[in-house]
């Protein structure tokens, strides 16, 4: 037998003979076993079927030259302790290496270096990395992961290429085996590394496609050292990475960069061309990408078609009436009114017959009963009002025939011959006789008040509150007068009366002087009263009444005859009218509670509403609407109709 010295192992015991018995891979121990101990590693004990007499004691000094080589190898540097299974072959027992349990200083040395060992693995938390301690022995470890028991297999293989012979093979100097050792240390700790690498860049790539964020906590990081710190750098770049994305996602969408021509060109010769599209083809082109959509949603591209859309909110002459709601909107809701889709609902109910009337104000919604006004508010969605009213308005004996908003005051006229002048914000109520009979019609504007009578006089009034019920002028209409307005100038007033006389129902007043100006009209039939009228600008007017037609006065084209009119298909009286301004046009008739849409553009009717049934016809005292809803005024209820959620 070859009595070469047997280098050190791996797992920490030098000078151990293993050459006279084959070598042999400890069973690993469980965990509880392994936390048991407390007095190191126990030397392992020699298989059965060797004997004392088959080792062969070492020659003088073989001892003392191990136990050097040891040392030498010990103060390489802190190398991690193998992984468990990650041993190379044993090489062969030298002539002078002792034998187990032979010098008292080898077994102190497997000691100190058992518990290095044990330290190592509490600070770093059974990891094997660079620089700090790892597992012990197969004995000692934890089950390992993947990466260790790949780093064993490499190691296993880099100790072998490192010339440590296997079990039963002789020959070699201790000063070999100990260069052999180191270099099988090396190469098992490099390809430990490579596959760590490996390992971990397939981890961060798992991370990263998933998303998942790890928990950065310093204590777990620290011990861990740089690995897991790059570990959080890399996972943190990929979590912003993705809130970028997400960020941008968010913005709006930009111009595209590659695409037809007609994308490159500049907004302003975009936004002309498009202004010559119709809404059919505006919708279409939304429909491109993200930036055309954003692009087409612009209000001066819908501009030119609100204006030409009934009730869109803009006057004849181009005034914005509800610059707050998006033209855009504005256009598809007037849709609805054009093909006449809307929901019709009742909103408030009487159980007496009444003759209301009705004005509109912001949110609220102000009505007559008897003799009060209540204001309501509308909810949220405009198609319905809380029940509980806002305000009541007292002060008449009798009904309220017809009032008005202006300068935060409800002026009101009353079947007792009063005015009453009421604050909106408080309980100050004013009211003082006006006429000899009953009040049919009031208007206010520009701090003046007129009053009409069936007494067949026009009165006007100041609303300033030192001259409150003194008369500025009295005019003898010598006819019932049934409605009155006036002129957005503030400087004359027009009446209309019941057509029982020789002369035209529809008669101008100057304001200041109380003169008559004119009278518009020379063919009206007898008793073709005038039962509402309403100035539309200073010099446009429109007027209705018994004789069954809507007509349009132009002062600036001609006072003898209307530029326009519009017949009812039934015959019916027109109690009442609202326009938007612009072009569309609204009336109430006597019978069923018909409401009639109007396109001014047009002769015939667009749309009929009938509210009411033969047993409760009643006619329509009173309507008011706005770009999403219509009010109707009728005997026994308010009706709503929403144009909005058809």
């Amino acid at each position: 037998m070859n009595a070469s010295c047997a280098s050190c192992t791996r797992s920490g015991r030098p000078g151990v003979w293993e050459g006279a018995y084959p070598r042999s891979r400890p069973a690993p121990r469980s965990r509880s076993t392994a936390a048991g101990v407390r007095g190191g590693p126990r030397p392992r004990p020699a298989p059965p079927h060797v004997t004392r007499s088959d080792m062969v004691s070492p020659p003088p000094g073989a001892a003392a030259a191990a136990v050097a080589a040891a040392r030498a190898w010990l103060c390489v540097g802190p190398a991690p302790r193998p992984l468990m299974g990650s041993q190379g072959g044993l090489g062969p027992p030298g002539n002078g290496g002792p034998g187990e349990g032979e010098s008292g200083e080898t077994r102190k040395l497997q000691e100190g270096r058992a518990a290095r060992g044990k330290r190592r693995k509490g600070k770093g938390k059974g990891k094997a990395e660079a620089g700090q301690g790892g597992r012990g022995s197969g004995a000692e470890g934890k089950p390992q992961p993947p990466q260790a028991k790949e780093a064993a297999g490499l190691g296993a293989e880099a100790g072998e290429r490192a010339g440590l012979g296997k079990v039963g093979e002789g020959g070699g100097s201790v000063e070999e085996g100990t260069k052999r050792i180191v270099r099988g240390d090396e190469g098992s700790a490099g390809a430990r590394k490579e596959a760590k690498g490996r390992y971990d860049g397939k981890k961060e790539e798992w991370r990263v496609r998933t998303g998942q964020r790890e928990e950065a906590r310093p204590a777990r990081a620290q011990g861990r050292g740089c690995q897991a710190w790059g570990r959080l750098a890399g996972t943190g770049a990929a979590m912003a990475a993705a809130a970028e994305e997400e960020a941008g996602a968010r913005k709006p969408a930009g111009r595209p960069a590659a695409g037809p021509a007609l994308l490159r060109l500049p907004e302003e010769l975009l936004l002309l061309i498009c202004s010559y599209l119709d809404m059919q083809a505006l919708g279409r082109l939304a429909q491109v990408c993200r930036w055309l959509r954003r692009f087409t949603n612009c209000d001066l591209l819908w501009r030119r078609i609100a204006r030409a859309s009934l009730n869109s909110g803009f006057t004849r002459l181009g005034t914005d009436l509800m610059a707050s709601v998006p033209v855009k909107e504005r256009v598809k809701v007037s849709q609805n009114w054009r093909l006449g889709r809307c929901r019709e609902g009742i909103l408030l109910k009487w159980k007496c017959s009444q003759m209301p009337w009705m004005q509109l104000e912001g949110d609220s919604l102000y009505i007559s009963q008897a003799n009060f006004i209540l204001a309501y508010q509308f909810r949220p969605d405009g198609a319905s009002l809380n029940r509980r009213p806002l305000g009541v308005f007292a002060g008449h004996d009798e009904d309220v025939c017809h009032f008005v908003l202006a300068n935060s005051h409800i002026i009101s006229a009353g079947g007792d011959g009063k005015i009453g002048i009421h604050k909106i914000h408080s309980t100050f109520t004013v009211k003082y006789s006006a006429h000899e009979q009953e009040v049919n019609c009031v208007d206010c504007k520009g701090g003046i008040i007129v009053s009409g009578s069936r007494d067949r006089t026009a009165k006007v009034w100041p609303l300033a509150s030192g001259r409150l019920g003194q008369c500025l002028h009295t005019i003898q209409t010598e006819d019932r007068v049934w409605s009155i307005a006036i002129s957005p100038l503030h400087s004359s007033f027009v009446t209309g009366t019941a057509c029982c006389g020789h002369f035209s129902p529809l008669r101008i007043w100057d304001l200041n002087s109380g003169q008559l100006m004119t009278h518009l009209g020379g063919d009206f039939p007898p008793g073709a009263g005038v039962l509402d009228v309403m100035y539309e600008s200073p010099s446009t007017l429109l007027s209705c009444g018994y004789d069954t037609y809507v007509r349009y006065w132009d002062l600036r084209a001609s006072v003898r005859k209307c530029v326009m009119e519009w017949e009812e298909p039934h015959d019916s009286t027109l109690y009442c009218l609202q326009t938007d301004g612009n072009h569309l046009l609204a009336t109430g008739s006597s019978y069923y509670g018909v409401v009639r849409l109007w396109d001014r553009r047009q002769r015939a009717c667009l749309h009929a509403f009938p509210l009411t049934s033969t047993p409760l016809s009643s006619p329509v005292y009173c309507l008011r609407f706005t770009t999403r809803h219509l009010y109707a005024a009728l005997s026994y209820n308010l009706h709503g109709l929403d144009f909005q959620t058809p």
